[in-house]
């Protein structure tokens, strides 16, 4: 597969193109001017003319070598762009337009980090993201461009020459990207931290690429791959983009918004595309069971679906049940959902549960999983289980458990810090060159000075079991009350499982210092249909306390039931719990409580 230059998205796009130039490439279905949607269509040979072009186009405006932010929206010119970017030799950074609600300082501090030389932005929204760079103070270098723009700046470029190449030089031409070139920029969600960009080389997202191809098992002329996930996220940048451009294969994508919406497009798109491949976090699964009656259901046929991957946050078995009850009856099998483990250092993909198997749920014991112990608990034993979903195992790469603080193995069956080396790795974070931390961790007693022997510290925990990886949580997001480790995600789901008014996926749950040591405070938004949130207050307050003491043996030191769309969120849709600690000992809600005091309505 890879040509004579190396393996790169821009050799593999320009052998799709003469391989295949007139198959469907890429469809974009618009659901902004057609509530059933518009399918609008690119070949693998007009992608790549288009592509070419635009690169072109970058190289006029002196884009090689810089950074190229994409902030277009969802559609077929933010791909050309992005391939437009790093086949023109350029680090592209995938990112979103100034509008999306509550994301604008993470977009202005990646611009200020990038600090790119050029924007590609639509039309119709080039002069308001020149004003959002002008108001965060972004350096006033960065030209904002369209697709079209650098479409004709490249033609027009081949006509001066065309018309009088005897008095012009020619002009240079960007060297072709390497596999060990930087392709992009990709920035994490920011759920622990502020984001950071981590460098993808072409060499990392081919190789990732075709890890995920064997993993979903995956082949050109039997499937293709269907996203609604936003194209600046890993997952969706991998599955939509980088997948089907190294397995040429159809890629049909839509916009997240059409999605939120109405899910049911999604499931008709998967209904109409044979042999899909899809992504999507917990929540989505969740929210397709909510929000698509039976009426709509009606037309489904889910049976030829390959893959549904599970991925990004936590994955909750009771999710799995659900999806699987309300849409077995139009064909999801449970051997098709794919519980998935990865994370943008590792350009995404890392683990994905067995193909043709069903998803393995197990019970632990939870005090014993606390200490750091995975011991499978039976229901009739009594006491507090922990039910968790396996990730499978790792493709072409090498996964290990290992001791945060010595840098030793951990055995199987016991928790530890997940570590991960593989062609896969990006090489280090944007601007921080010397960080060994993340990206060179060495175990004890392998050889530092050794390349081949070093690792990426992922912050993840997780455990193997059974020949399985089971993720359990964020080193950094423990809770530690009284000296016991305590998952905020299994708190969170004992949370929203407390009393029907409390908003599904929308808890966060987190320690704070106080002068008797660390203690637990849960923020959970109440659900959109609840008109009068405050009567049933201390009903709900009572609900959640009595809960997390019976299942978790810990006291809630603060409950606040927050209004819908408070609890702050990545740009991915997981819950921010640091933004949202840093909200909370800000005052954000007991500000909002001092107010529905005076006012009467508390």
């Amino acid at each position: 597969m890879p040509s004579p230059k190396g393996e790169t998205l821009s050799t593999h796009l320009a052998l799709s193109a003469q391989q295949a130039p007139d198959e469907v490439a890429f469809t974009f279905v618009d659901f902004g001017t057609d509530r059933d949607g518009t399918s609008v269509e690119l070949t693998w040979g007009e992608l790549d003319a288009r592509v070419r072009t635009v690169a072109a186009g970058l190289g006029r405006a002196g884009a090689a070598g810089e950074r190229v932010a994409v902030v277009a929206p969802q559609g077929l010119d933010y791909v050309v762009g992005f391939l437009g970017a790093v086949c023109a030799g350029a680090m592209a950074v995938p990112l979103f337009p100034p509008g999306l609600p509550g994301h604008g300082d993470k977009l202005a501090a990646v611009l200020a980090d990038a600090a790119p030389a050029l924007a590609i932005a639509a039309p119709e929204q080039r002069e308001a993201v020149a004003d959002f760079c002008t108001g965060h103070g972004i350096a006033s270098r960065l030209r904002v461009m369209s697709v079209e723009e650098l479409v004709r700046a490249a033609g027009t470029a081949a006509a001066e020459a065309s018309t009088a190449p005897e008095a012009r030089a020619p002009e240079p031409q960007a060297p072709e990207p390497q596999p060990e070139d930087c392709a992009y920029l990709q920035y994490t969600s920011g759920s622990t931290r502020m984001p950071s960009g981590v460098e993808i080389t072409h060499a990392n997202v081919c190789a990732n690429a075709r890890q995920a191809l064997e993993a979903y098992d995956l082949r050109r002329g039997q499937n293709c791959t269907v996203g609604w996930l936003p194209l600046y996220h890993d997952m969706g940048l991998v599955l939509t983009i980088a997948l089907p451009i190294v397995g040429r294969m159809q890629s049909v994508i839509m916009d997240p918004l059409a999605f939120v919406q109405q899910p049911v497009r999604w499931l008709r798109l998967l209904s109409r595309y044979g042999g899909a491949c899809t992504a999507a976090p917990n929540f989505a699964y969740d929210y397709c069971v909510q929000r698509v009656p039976p009426e709509e259901r009606i037309g489904l046929s889910l049976g030829s679906v390959a893959s549904l991957v599970n991925g990004s946050e936590p994955i909750n078995p009771a999710t799995l049940d659900r999806f699987h009850e309300a849409f077995a009856p139009f064909g999801v099998r449970r051997t098709t959902m794919r519980p998935s483990y990865g994370l943008a250092e590792a350009t995404v993909f890392v683990a994905a549960s067995p193909a043709g198997e069903e998803p393995t749920v197990t019970p632990f014991d939870r005090n014993l999983l606390a200490q750091g112990t995975a011991r499978v608990a039976e229901p009739t034993e009594g006491g507090s289980i922990t039910e968790l979903v396996a990730c499978g195992r790792p493709t072409n790469q090498e996964v290990a458990v290992v001791d945060p603080a010595t840098g030793r193995r951990r055995e199987d069956g016991t928790v530890g810090e997940i570590w991960l080396r593989g062609p896969n790795i990006g090489r280090g974070y944007w601007g921080r060159p010397h960080d060994g931390e993340s990206f060179g961790a060495v175990m004890d007693g392998e050889d530092a000075a050794d390349p081949a022997q070093r690792w990426l510290r992922t912050g993840d925990l997780g455990m193997w079991h059974d020949k399985q990886l089971y993720v359990t949580g964020r080193l950094k997001d423990l809770v530690i009350i009284d000296g016991t480790n305590h998952y905020p995600h299994d708190i969170e789901l004992t949370v929203q499982d407390a009393h029907p008014a409390i908003r599904r996926h929308h808890t966060a749950a987190f320690a704070v210092s106080t002068d008797e040591g660390e203690r637990l405070v849960v923020v959970a938004e109440h659900a959109p249909g609840v008109t009068d949130p405050h009567t049933a207050r201390d009903e709900v307050t009572r609900a959640v306390r009595g809960a997390v003491a019976s299942a978790h043996g810990i006291a809630v030191h603060d409950f606040v039931h927050a209004p819908p769309g408070t609890v702050p969120r990545t740009t991915s849709g997981k819950v921010a719990r640091s933004a949202c600690r840093a909200q909370y000992l800000a005052g954000t809600w007991a500000a909002a409580r001092n107010t529905a005091l005076r006012t009467g309505t508390a």
